[in-house]
Formats: C-alpha cells, sequence, structure tokens
C-alpha cells in the first residue's frame, strides 16, 4: 500500500503539476511517509518541489498542544526558513496573508473517520479558502483507520461548530479526499481539486479493517495512540461532554471512561438489561485507573473499558457511538440526579453544552434525560440518518470494498 505522500514522492509524472508553482503543505505529526520521514522533510528534499510555507491544525504541526482551545502560535520553521501558520490559535480558517504564500497546497493529514475530529473542518476551510483565493488544493490521501462502517446522528441544522462542519453522522465512513469530493459538491465549491490517492488499500480487509497492519501507528493528535482508539473513537469522543473521565492522564486515552463515583457492575447489567445489541463486536472489561491530569486528577476511578481487538473483536457489529450512548442511559436511570453533563466551553462554543455541540443537535442527550425513552427511539432516529448519509456519498466513494 502506498499512501499519497509516498505516490506523490516516487511518480514524477505526478510532481510536474507542481513545476514552478509555491507549494505549501498543511501536516502533523503523523504526516510521513513509509520510511517515516515527515512530509515537510521529504518535500523539501524534492529537488523539483519549491516548498514555501507549512500549515498546522489543532494540537499544532509538531503535535504538542494537549486539550481543547489549547492555542499554537504561528512561527518560522527553524531548519527551512519558511513560515508555519497556525489554524488552531488566533485563527482557524486561513488568513489572506497566509494564502498569499503559496500557488498549490498539499493537504496530508491523517484523520480518524469521525466528525468531531477538527482536521475535518480544516479540510473544508482550506478547501473554501483555496475556491475565495484561487489555488490549487491536493488531497494526499491516507486511510481511515475506522474503516467503512457508519454510526450515529448526523448534525442538524444551526449546529455547525468547528467539531461539526456539515451534516455526517459521528462515524462518516470516508478518507479525507473522498470528503473533499463530498464538501466541493456540497458546498459548490469553484476549485481545482486533485486527489493523489492511496494505493492498495483494501478497507474491508480483515483483520486490519482500515489501517494495515504494515503500517507503523503515528499518533494525529497526542491522545489518539493506537488504532483501537480510532476504532472506539466516535462514541468515546462524548465523554468530552461529561462530567466522567475518558481516559485523559491515563495510557489508554479515549478507549475506557470512568469516575470515582460509579458503579461498573451496575452499570454493565443495566445496559445488557436495555440493549444487548448495542454491546456486539467488542469486549467491555471493568478496570479501575487513577489519572494524573485532566478529569478526576489524582482520583481512583472506576470504569469499564472498550477493547476493539482481539478474537472477540467484529468491526461490523462494534457499534461505539450506540455503546456509549446505552452506558450513558444506564447511569442516568440508576443515578437520576448524576451530574453527567459537563458546562464549559467547548471548541469557541459558549451558549451551548459542549454534549450537544459533540452530537450536534440536543436529541442525544434529550433521550439519556427522558427516564421513558427506550433504544428503539434512538434508533429509529439514527438508521435513518445513517442511510441517508450513505446514499449521499455514493458518488463520492473511491476505495470499493
Amino acid at each position: 500500500m502506498k499512501n499519497g505522500i509516498d505516490r506523490l514522492l516516487r511518480d514524477k509524472d505526478i510532481r510536474k503539476k507542481l513545476y514552478g508553482k509555491r507549494v505549501a503543505l498543511v501536516a502533523h505529526p503523523a504526516s510521513v511517509t513509509e520510511d517515516l520521514t515527515h512530509s515537510i522533510d521529504a518535500l523539501v528534499a524534492c529537488d523539483d518541489i519549491e516548498l514555501t510555507a507549512a500549515f498546522g491544525p489543532q494540537h499544532g504541526l509538531k503535535g504538542d498542544k494537549q486539550d481543547n482551545m489549547v492555542e499554537t502560535p504561528d512561527e518560522i520553521d527553524p531548519d527551512y526558513n519558511i513560515p508555519i501558520f497556525s489554524l488552531y490559535g488566533e485563527v482557524r480558517r486561513p488568513t489572506a496573508d497566509s494564502m498569499e504564500t503559496f500557488d498549490v497546497i498539499l493537504f496530508d493529514l491523517q484523520d480518524l473517520g469521525c466528525r468531531i475530529y477538527t482536521y475535518l473542518t480544516t479540510l473544508r476551510y482550506m478547501l473554501e479558502a483555496c475556491a475565495e483565493h484561487g489555488k490549487e488544493f491536493w488531497v494526499l490521501d491516507r486511510p481511515n483507520p475506522a474503516g467503512r462502517p457508519i454510526e450515529g446522528l448526523s448534525l442538524r441544522p444551526g449546529w455547525e461548530s468547528f467539531v461539526g462542519a456539515a451534516a455526517l453522522p459521528m462515524r462518516h465512513g470516508l478518507t479525507m479526499a473522498e470528503m473533499a469530493r463530498y464538501f466541493v459538491k456540497e458546498c459548490q465549491l469553484d476549485v481545482d481539486l486533485e486527489i493523489v490517492a492511496i494505493d492498495g488499500w483494501q478497507p474491508g480487509l480483515a483483520p486490519e479493517f482500515g489501517w494495515p497492519a504494515n503500517r507503523i501507528w503515528i499518533n494525529p493528535s497526542p491522545n489518539a495512540p493506537n488504532v483501537m482508539m480510532a476504532r472506539a473513537y466516535a462514541g468515546t469522543v462524548m465523554l468530552e461532554g461529561t462530567t466522567l473521565s475518558e481516559g485523559r492522564g491515563t495510557t489508554r486515552p479515549l478507549e475506557l471512561f470512568g469516575a470515582p463515583d460509579i458503579n461498573t457492575q451496575a452499570i454493565l447489567k443495566k445496559m445488557e438489561q436495555l440493549a444487548p445489541d448495542w454491546m456486539k463486536g467488542c469486549t467491555l472489561r471493568p478496570c479501575s485507573f487513577e489519572p494524573t491530569f485532566h478529569k478526576h486528577v489524582g482520583q481512583l476511578c472506576h470504569g469499564i473499558q472498550f477493547h476493539a481487538e482481539g478474537p472477540n473483536y467484529d468491526h461490523h457489529a462494534f457499534r461505539p457511538w450506540r455503546l456509549q450512548s446505552l452506558a450513558f442511559k444506564a447511569i442516568r436511570l440508576l443515578q437520576p440526579d448524576y451530574p453527567l453533563w459537563r458546562d464549559f466551553p467547548y471548541e469557541y462554543e459558549y451558549d451551548k453544552l459542549a454534549i450537544d455541540v459533540i452530537n450536534g443537535s440536543t436529541l442525544l442527550r434529550e433521550w439519556v434525560d427522558d427516564a421513558g425513552a427506550e433504544p428503539g427511539d434512538l434508533e429509529a432516529l439514527t438508521v435513518a440518518d445513517e442511510i441517508t448519509w450513505r446514499e449521499q456519498i455514493r458518488d463520492f466513494v473511491i476505495y470499493p470494498e
């Protein structure tokens, strides 16, 4: 398998279209070649490419910024003396001045296949800026490690945000190049879009299901340490809008949840009573942990880890968004007054609850908080959204299963 960056570097015929043009790069720590050379270094080493600028998304080009609304400043690269523009600092859209530093931008970000992962919003913002300023936009494509499954409620109108680029379900099933094709059509963008596709990626191939076993994993953000997290993320990311720990401050962030004052065994029993089908496809293991930072720091938390790996993992049965929603529902039924929802500014949204911003509507929270609402009620809403999305993206898929 060859990612877009590797094909670009190996094929002079592809690079010919860049001759005589100023090239910029959107990158983060996982923007590497197959031998783990960072894309910036690899492009600079190409005599026929003139790299004049780079852009870093949330968490920074170096991936050193830990959490929500921790910003990165602009800088000058000390080795190559080119500007590094932050897309998560004073601005989240590229400025007119930064757009004047290049003719073609290469977008080379490893994604997780989840609507809330902000690299998706950065993709849309950069496409829109290139359309406005008459710049070429190239996607150097990479696999979606969560694979093709689609899951979750779609974002409702009026709920767009930096974690909600468009009316997508939580787990969208596309690569960045496929998503770029969708945005160009959906947003009616007049932009010169070039895709350097992955060669040899088979998203339905077992047992990798999206992430080839021979590719080394590099964190695309600080709390994305492995493929198991990428598989679970469409569910566990909702924990960021709750008072429950999502495992930040542990070695397995966003693969588990917990708190000092919940009963793990009771939660699992209640989940099994409510919707056993939503618990399929993975192994759920009661666990204890003590975060070294973030929520419940220094306190013993009781919780559950989602093991999206091993002999019990079923890629098509595992539905992390439903699974995490079910855990919320169980906690609410067991402890009706539990302070579940976290009230704090989330991705520059100050007047909405974080859980609603994350889900792109109030629907999930209202279902959890309604004592009379049953799993079938949420299932009916969600399945309709999933079917609609699958039909919407049919023409934008590049890689058949």
